[in-house]
């Protein structure tokens, strides 16, 4: 049974506009930051998890999540459906299964989304023409509404030079690369592995639940995945400080994953990752949804934060 907590309001930062909103949780409190206000890009609201007894006396590891709207309360969301953030980051604490760690979940930005979650640099090294296919795709399926132009990597400077320093110096948390952490699903999960690329010596694990690797609704014609496969040959961290989880199904969208999968896993072996810093996970007969993703969510956190 879910109970109501009243979330703390954070006050007299410049730029910030925070209003104490009710949000139910199992295990531990919410903070919520509405309208959280960014240089480098759009608002956003911010929801950060704290476990039961965070106390400044210790030091928390931090865990950035992705599409933050979806992850602790499935009354909140337009499909009612949620990852249980809080339920399953929760008992593992407190059964000292995992080291102790906060949350901080950043809300997406609508139909902006997939412009700040899809990887800039694999997006640049295609030809015009194949950036126009992509385009295409996109604004037919209505993922955009006007011609495609990827800003992942303002999206990540964000998170890195604007978010963390705000979490780390509000929060007690481990800031050191070791303790920091990302994940998400589907577009949510190819940015999280963009961002340990692009920043090995902020994030030392990524956990990408149903990895889009389409990028798009359609394989056909489709330059992505391979120009994605290219991306991570020349960027993967260092396999020695690093950890990366994989996961798919093979209901809806998660049934175009399987071959983008396995690419992607012969690629991590040739890099030199093995059980001890990488994991994929195949679930058969789960689908693409946060339903999908709580189920079995304890495997990517004890995967990466395990004591």
């Amino acid at each position: 049974m879910k109970k109501n907590i009243i979330v703390s309001i954070i006050v007299g930062l410049p730029g910030l506009f925070c209003n104490a909103q009710e949000v139910k949780v199992a295990f531990g409190k919410i903070q919520h930051i509405e309208n959280f206000r960014p240089q480098l890009i759009d608002q956003r609201n911010i929801d950060i998890w704290l476990p039961d007894g965070y106390s400044n006396k210790e030091k928390y590891a931090v865990l950035y999540m992705n599409d933050g709207q979806a992850l602790y309360d499935a009354q909140s969301t337009w499909n009612k459906q949620a990852w249980g953030v809080d339920q399953t980051a929760g008992k593992l604490i407190a059964e000292s299964k995992t080291q102790k760690f906060i949350v901080v979940g950043i809300w997406n930005n609508g139909i902006k989304r997939h412009s700040e979650y899809f990887p800039q640099k694999p997006y640049k090294s295609l030809t015009r023409v194949q950036q126009d296919t992509i385009s295409r795709q996109l604004r037919t399926t209505g993922s955009v509404n006007e011609i495609f132009k990827p800003y992942s990597d303002l999206y990540l400077d964000f998170l890195v030079k604007e978010l963390k320093p705000f979490i780390d110096k509000n929060f007690s948390s481990k800031s050191d690369q070791k303790n920091t952490f990302i994940a998400g699903s589907s577009m949510g999960g190819l940015i999280s592995l963009y961002a340990i690329c692009e920043y090995p010596k902020v994030f030392g694990g990524a956990a990408c639940l149903s990895t889009h690797w389409p990028g798009t609704f359609t394989t056909k014609n489709n330059p992505i995945p391979d120009a994605i496969v290219r991306y991570l040959k020349a960027n993967l961290p260092n396999q020695r400080n690093h950890k990366i989880y994989f996961d798919y199904g093979d209901q809806t969208l998660d049934a175009t994953y399987k071959t983008f999968q396995e690419k992607v896993d012969v690629m991590m072996k040739a890099k030199g990752f093995t059980n001890k810093n990488w994991e994929t996970k195949f679930f058969p007969g789960e689908n693409h949804s946060e339903l999908a993703w709580a189920k079995r969510l304890d495997i990517p956190l004890l995967f990466l934060l395990k004591k």
